[in-house]
């Protein structure tokens, strides 16, 4: 029979990891089989640099937190050696790390996940994290604008031109 002390410990881990899952804007599920030590410490300092963090729980705590919290929809993806990368900050940049890890890396793969409660595929997240970052989003709006102005300047400039020109004749 398990000791009460051990059961009392996996049950007080079951219900931190349910309360910081519940909190988090972001949690991936990332298989990292065959992840070198160097590759793991790189893709943990990078997450880390995005207010993100990599933990590697136990299949049967991360099944029992997600039902704690009453999300079932991630079950099927606890096999094998799994991670969990997950924030309570903006989701976008951790996802990208992890993302663009992915694709630099073959044996760190997305299981998939969920981004703001929502539980999401493989493809939805990596969808998501193609999309530009909203910095960038800002630049390209404020390049338009700034064309536009532009543009605006160049037509009222031709036009004093054309009034002077007229007034000299």
């Amino acid at each position: 029979m398990a000791n009460k002390a051990i059961i009392a410990k996996k049950e007080a881990e079951v219900k931190e990891l349910a309360e910081y899952l519940k909190s988090s804007n972001l949690v991936l599920l990332i298989d990292y089989r065959g992840t070198t030590v160097e590759q793991d410490t790189k893709i943990r300092k990078t997450l880390r640099e995005t207010n993100a963090n990599c933990k590697i729980i136990k299949n049967n705590i991360i099944k029992r937190a997600l039902e704690s919290n009453g999300e079932s929809g991630l079950d099927d993806l606890l096999e094998g050696p799994t991670a969990i990368v997950s924030t309570t900050e903006d989701y976008l940049s951790a996802l990208k790390v992890s993302y663009k890890f992915s694709k630099e890396n073959e044996n760190y793969k997305i299981k998939g996940g969920m981004i703001e409660g929502k539980v999401m595929s493989v493809e939805e997240i990596i969808t998501l994290a193609k999309l530009p970052s909203r910095e960038e989003l800002l630049s390209k709006l404020a390049g338009s604008l700034l064309q536009t102005i532009s543009k605006v300047a160049v037509a009222i400039d031709q036009v004093r031109i054309k009034k002077e020109a007229e007034a000299g004749a």
